[in-house]
């Protein structure tokens, strides 16, 4: 047994890791993992940089952020939302193509789109309207990305670890949050002109790059080659990423797990069309219960605040009493620091240990508590311009470093963890999309919202912050009624978890069904596959 398995059996404590191969955790599987998650960056990247540029002496003077503060509030606001508004398209377009193109190819698609929108922002030369439809391009494939990313991960992952694995894809976020941090910082120090926010916006291209250049190197997922009846290519591939042979007992089980779903699925409900899908969402409970507790974690993830702190940092940092341009902008690396640090804590010691539900629970408190006292301090003892920072003040500063910390911890990483992995293969990435989709309306209207409510919600917007921390406490009970802790479970095992079983869920749908029936079909209409090629179908000779 190699040491980093040896360490990874004393960080994880879970059945799967005391039970399965030790050689299913080799590299294969943290590279895979990790190209696919530079769509992230580009989610953390595209996000963090805006904020810093708006705050740029040469930007706010060449697109118009002087003046009146409430004009310039919604012009911010104006700018950071657009990429919001294209990302919440990108996630609803995305779970078609990915069903049908694959999610590699997609991937890599959506590493083009990006590129294209960053070129825009880029050359915009002081112009709104090319600036708008470059974060609006981008946004289109940042939200696809944010869709297709975790159902790839999730789908490639070994059960044991697939939190720590999908919850690469929230650190990826922060990284990329947090070296466009440090950049919006070296740009005010070292450029001057134009080039000072040109450069930081330019340079958001390259994480897409990477995300293309990495994934033309991976494989596809071996469920989506599944779905689409490609099984020598399914069980290949299995037993690449898993690093064990095609006839090893783990492989044939996993495989096994794969068929026997698949076809439990098509005989459940039929074809793959729209309305299916969207019956099959909407009418079994168990997966309506998956499909509102995704979407509506995704709420909560917005309303913490997260994203109007991440974006606007800058501004909060001045709002708390830093002067300068260079001092808040310094303050926001470190954030960026703090976030990526915590973050790679909770992949490594909680994500699959602690479990996702009770991360969730104490940082729900956690964060309601740190953003009342930030209210509370802007509202009782605000900082007064031209005096020093007091104590209070300084310890409301090491609040927002434990907001990112909390989050981290929980909040960020849990909710793209339980949203790729609790639903059922053929509702995966139509599940993930609408959560996605409301990540980036919830963000969208964060993103468009927060300028002005730290301008007219009390003053130094200290109302804003007691409106995070409220939501921050509601998410607990949430949490505690409707989330089951899955750490540890196959995907193939959630269904039995939400109480989808061959019972009447599967008399409600095969009788809307049964016009599809005949002698030589299932009764979900379709032909069970022989392949053109003259071999049985792997459906029919395994499950």
């Amino acid at each position: 047994m190699s040491l980093s398995v040896r360490i990874l059996k004393k960080i994880v404590k879970n059945e799967a890791m005391a039970s399965d191969p030790p050689e299913i955790y080799g590299w294969r599987v943290y590279l895979l993992a990790c190209s696919a998650c530079f769509g992230a960056m580009s989610f953390g990247w595209d996000s963090s940089v805006i904020g810093g540029v708006i705050e740029l002496p040469p930007f706010k003077t060449d697109y118009g952020l002087t003046g009146n503060p409430k004009a310039s509030a919604s012009l911010a606001g104006n700018i950071v939302s657009t990429l919001q508004a294209g990302c919440f398209l990108g996630a609803l377009l995305a779970s078609p193509l990915t069903d049908r193109y694959g999610r590699k190819w997609c991937l890599i698609g959506i590493s083009a789109v990006i590129t294209v929108g960053v070129i825009m922002q880029a050359v915009s030369s002081g112009n709104l309207g090319p600036l708008y439809a470059g974060r609006f391009v981008a946004g289109v494939g940042v939200g696809a990305a944010s869709t297709i990313n975790p159902i790839y991960v999730s789908e490639n992952a070994p059960r044991a670890i697939r939190g720590l694995l999908t919850g690469l894809y929230q650190l990826f976020i922060v990284t990329g949050g947090m070296i466009a941090f440090w950049i919006n910082y070296a740009v005010s120090l070292h450029f001057h002109g134009k080039s000072m926010y040109i450069f930081p916006l330019a340079i958001q291209a390259l994480p897409a790059v990477l995300l293309c250049l990495c994934m033309l190197l991976c494989h596809e997922s071996p469920r989506w080659l599944a779905r689409a009846d490609r099984w020598e290519d399914t069980k290949r591939i299995l037993a690449q990423i898993r690093n064990l042979p095609p006839d090893h007992p783990y492989i044939e089980d996993e495989f096994q797990e794969i068929v026997d779903q698949l076809e439990n699925e098509r005989r459940l409900v039929g074809d793959a069309t729209f309305w299916n899908l969207q019956k099959e969402m909407w009418t079994v409970p168990g997966n309506r219960k998956r499909a509102l507790i995704s979407i509506t974690l995704m709420v909560c993830q917005q309303m913490t605040g997260t994203n109007a702190i991440n974006t606007y940092a800058p501004t909060i940092f001045k709002n708390l009493g830093l002067t300068g341009t260079s001092t808040p902008l310094f303050s926001t690396g470190i954030y960026g620091i703090v976030k990526v640090l915590s973050c790679i804590c909770f992949l490594l010691f909680m994500a699959d240990s602690l479990g996702r539900r009770r991360s969730l629970l104490w940082t729900s408190i956690a964060q309601g508590l740190v953003m009342f006292y930030i209210g509370l301090y802007v509202r009782i003892a605000p900082p007064i311009e031209g005096q020093s920072v007091p104590p209070a003040g300084y310890f409301a500063l090491v609040c927002i470093f434990l907001f990112a910390a909390f989050f981290q911890f929980g909040w960020g990483p849990a909710c793209w963890i339980l949203a790729s992995e609790i639903p059922t293969a053929r509702l995966r990435s139509l599940n993930v999309a609408l959560a996605a989709a409301t990540q980036w309306l919830f963000n969208f209207v964060v993103a468009r919202s927060v300028p002005e409510m730290l301008v007219t919600v009390g003053a130094h917007g200290y109302g804003t912050y007691l409106i995070f921390g409220s939501f921050c406490f509601s998410m607990f009970f949430f949490v505690w009624f409707f989330i089951p802790e899955t750490k540890g479970i196959s995907l193939e095992a959630m269904d039995r978890l939400f109480g989808v079983t061959d019972g009447p869920e599967k008399a409600l749908v095969e009788e809307d069904n049964t016009h599809h029936t005949d002698g030589n079909h299932s009764s979900s209409g379709q032909e069970k596959k022989p392949a053109e090629k003259g071999q049985t179908s792997q459906i029919e000779t395994v499950a």
